[in-house]
């Protein structure tokens, strides 16, 4: 019986929902994990843009070290929010999918009481059944 139950409740998926929501679901998950590597890395790509502009002829001072430093950071958090936008899109997503796969498994729970009351009320008129008639034959 486990294995209609299973078969049951994957049939009672919505697996037009789920297919047109992988695409947005994996889009955000790549931009991710983009995100995420570019950050593992320590710095996001237009700081080593901004590197390879400047020359290396004259040292910075420490005033423009610490503009640079600055200008690095605020690129940085803005990196991060865009990444904590896309999580944030990616779970909100996911939980949705996530609540409407539980309600279907309900729906198919509910089902499957009430196939095993029917069931169970057909083997009790079965039995009575073949109890009112072994007795007349008796």
């Amino acid at each position: 019986m486990a294995a209609g139950t299973v078969i049951t409740v994957l049939s009672n998926i919505p697996w037009g929902t789920v297919i047109d929501a992988a695409p947005r679901i994996a889009d955000g998950a790549g931009r991710l994990w983009e995100a995420a590597r570019n950050l593992r890395k320590g710095r996001p790509p237009e700081a080593e843009a901004q590197d390879a502009d400047t020359g290396a002829a004259v040292p910075p001072t420490e005033t423009e070290r610490l503009q640079g430093r600055v200008a690095e950071l605020e690129t940085t958090v803005a990196a991060m929010r865009e990444q904590m936008q896309a999580s944030a899109q990616v779970i909100k997503e996911l939980a949705d999918q996530n609540a409407l796969l539980v309600q279907r498994i309900e729906v198919a729970r509910q089902r499957i009481v009430l196939m095993a009351a029917a069931g169970s009320a057909m083997v009790l008129a079965l039995t009575a059944a073949l109890v009112m008639l072994w007795r007349q034959l008796a």
